[in-house]
């Protein structure tokens, strides 16, 4: 299949689910659906109201949320050199609300800690404050679009807030292949019911460059689909977005997804992340999620991959010198179990191989974690504890190891 075909595809799937939400352009949107339907659309799960302001008039509302993520770990490299980490890993902003009419809400979140803005600074760069900065409109109560810079519709673990998850940190196969942030048009279809089937249809056209990149001199795009898939009902609070069943669900609740992008001559080696490439490359992701959750069990797995036809990129001046597309596929496995008093046990694995033209660079992995995470408020307030064991091979069968301890406090509103 062609780029043109590939390209047409991706927007008959945008046009079909503008024509199913169509189909209920009749149900009236009123304040109580509108606020519902961007808690659904929002990129991350809402602990709490926050702080909020609305004028008296009611023709603006405002909610200011913020959260720290502070955390010390002891690591020990690969050549069994031990070193002490501390740091405030996140720091975020978010506010939140509408403006003159409930049906255009907005959202924006900036970050603050400095290995939150994707390292340091380099010359002609962009600062990476802005993380979210995007305007919906509700055109019915499952149906809205969005203008501006959020999270793509891909795998779960990267939908979901850093603030929603059980263990401190993402999966490594997260780190290689996810598709994060990116500028553009975005549509989601939502329909939620309780205890019947329920399911969702998102989809993006975006720069594919990623979040706050000012230099696209083309007309190449990225273009994203995403069917979830809810077979006895929606979640507890939107239980989709966060980790764990902290919640208790008295009856089993689970979701399936799948979402595929096509990120035409990307410049970044990981789509919407990472350094840029020599050569602009044609990249496709494939994910795929499953979530199950039943008085307070929870697992969770997920498949991701990234592939290019020819992941190499030569540098043109230097011949010599080149750089790849992070391409290949993973999988994880994640399970936990809520005890008494509000701990939870979790274990997770993640497995990783590289595409086979870029082995020689970039090793195989596998990830293994205990952790124990104490609920003070739900995925608001929480202590964190866990180790981590990484295993790495590399194409000569060399091996590799290193691990970490880890304790971590999250605090928001």
């Amino acid at each position: 299949m062609d780029i043109k075909s590939k390209t047409l595809g991706l927007a008959s799937l945008l046009l079909s689910v503008s024509a199913m939400a169509q189909d209920g352009g009749a149900d009236s949107v009123s304040t109580k659906d509108n606020l519902e339907q961007r808690i659904y659309s929002l990129p991350y799960y809402s602990y709490g109201k926050g702080l909020g302001f609305t004028s008296p008039d009611s023709v603006y509302q405002m909610n200011i949320r913020f959260r720290i993520q502070s955390r010390g770990s002891f690591v020990s490299d690969e050549d069994g050199e031990y070193s002490i980490d501390g740091q405030v890993r996140r720091l975020r902003l978010r506010l939140d609300g509408y403006v003159g009419n409930p049906r255009f809400t907005y959202a924006l979140q900036l970050s603050f800690a400095p290995g939150d803005l994707g390292g340091s600074l380099k010359e002609g760069q962009n600062i990476n404050i802005i993380r979210d900065a995007v305007v919906f409109y509700s055109i019915t109560k499952n149906w809205s679009v969005g203008f501006g810079q959020t999270k793509l519709p891909g795998n779960r673990q990267r939908v979901n807030s850093s603030g929603a998850l059980q263990l401190s940190d993402r999966s490594i196969n997260n780190a290689s292949f996810n598709i994060d942030r990116d500028f553009g048009l975005h549509t989601t279809y939502i329909y939620q019911r309780r205890n019947k089937f329920s399911y969702a249809f998102k989809g993006a056209i975006s720069q594919g460059e990623g979040r706050n990149f000012t230099e696209n001199d083309d007309l190449h795009l990225a273009y994203t689909g995403k069917v979830e898939l809810y077979p006895f009902g929606s979640f507890k609070k939107n239980g989709q977005y966060f980790e764990g069943d902290i919640l208790y669900e008295e009856r089993p609740r689970l979701m399936l997804s799948g979402a595929y992008q096509f990120n035409s001559k990307a410049k970044r080696n990981s789509g919407q992340l990472g350094e840029t490439l020599y050569e602009a490359k044609d990249q496709h992701a494939i994910f795929a999620d499953l979530i199950f959750k039943y008085r307070g069990w929870s697992f969770m797995t997920a498949y991701m991959q990234r592939y290019s036809d020819n992941p190499i990129a030569i540098n043109p001046d230097q011949p010599g010198d080149y750089n790849y597309v992070m391409a290949g596929h993973g999988y994880d496995i994640q399970s936990s179990y809520m005890l008494p008093r509000s701990y939870e046990l979790i274990a997770r694995y993640s497995g990783q191989k590289m595409q086979e033209e870029i082995a020689t660079f970039k090793p195989n992995a596998e990830q293994y974690t205990l952790g124990l995470t104490k609920y003070i408020w739900e995925h608001a307030f929480k202590f964190q504890l866990e180790g981590t064991y990484n295993k790495y091979k590399f194409f000569n069968d060399n091996q590799t190891d290193n691990w970490y301890v880890r304790f971590q406090v999250e605090m928001g509103i």
